[in-house]
């Protein structure tokens, strides 16, 4: 039957099992079992939800790294360009030999001058600044990767906590006395307010 199937089925079978257990099943055992199916129906319903952001997660982490790699490499290349137009550029010449002409400095003798024109303040590289800012989106992107990851890993730890639940509630269902299954059940109860707390504060996609 479909009611047999995964912890919701196993919840409505708990369910039908109280109501239709009558005066046949002690009273003070109806209450704690349906305390326990509550219990099991919120980890059922947490367990699926951290699952999926978990994987949203993971995948916006390998989507940001995906793209912080491609800015990368895009900076690469205007570096290479960026270089090549510092190497070739035909002010250097034109910028200092108009100065040894015009006698306002004498880049060839003078000990304080200036390698070139490039060391200079007014000297701006359009390619060089683009790289630059390319870089820093790069960094910016794989930082964003890297919390995203960090996120994902915590709605793991989550599953993982809610499984300590469930397995905390099925050991209490293994008894039948009534005050070390209340124990459990208490136990189970505390336990998931923490999880479910957290689902609550963890940004979500």
């Amino acid at each position: 039957m479909l009611e047999s199937v995964g912890p919701e089925g196993y919840v409505i079978r708990k369910l039908n099992q109280v109501r239709d257990s009558g005066e046949t099943s002690p009273v003070r055992f109806e209450a704690i079992e349906i305390i326990e199916a509550l219990i099991l129906a919120l980890v059922a319903v947490a367990t699926a939800w951290s699952g999926y952001q978990a994987a949203q997660w993971a995948g916006k982490r390998a989507e940001e790294y995906g793209k912080a790699s491609r800015l990368r490499v895009n900076a690469e290349g205007l570096a290479t360009l960026s270089g090549q137009e510092r190497i070739y550029d035909s002010d250097t010449f034109d910028s200092w030999l108009a100065a040894k002409l015009d006698g306002k400095a004498d880049p060839f003798n003078n000990t304080q001058a200036l390698p070139g024109p490039i060391f200079m303040p007014e000297y701006h590289n359009a390619k060089h600044e683009q790289f630059l800012g390319l870089t820093k989106q790069a960094a910016d992107m794989a930082d964003q990767g890297t919390k995203s990851g960090e996120t994902g890993d915590q709605y793991v730890r989550i599953t993982v906590l809610l499984a300590t639940v469930l397995l905390i509630t099925a050991i209490g269902q293994r008894f039948r006395f009534k005050s070390v299954r209340v124990i459990f059940m208490i136990l189970a109860a505390l336990l998931l307010c923490l999880p479910l707390w957290q689902l609550l504060l963890l940004p979500r996609i």
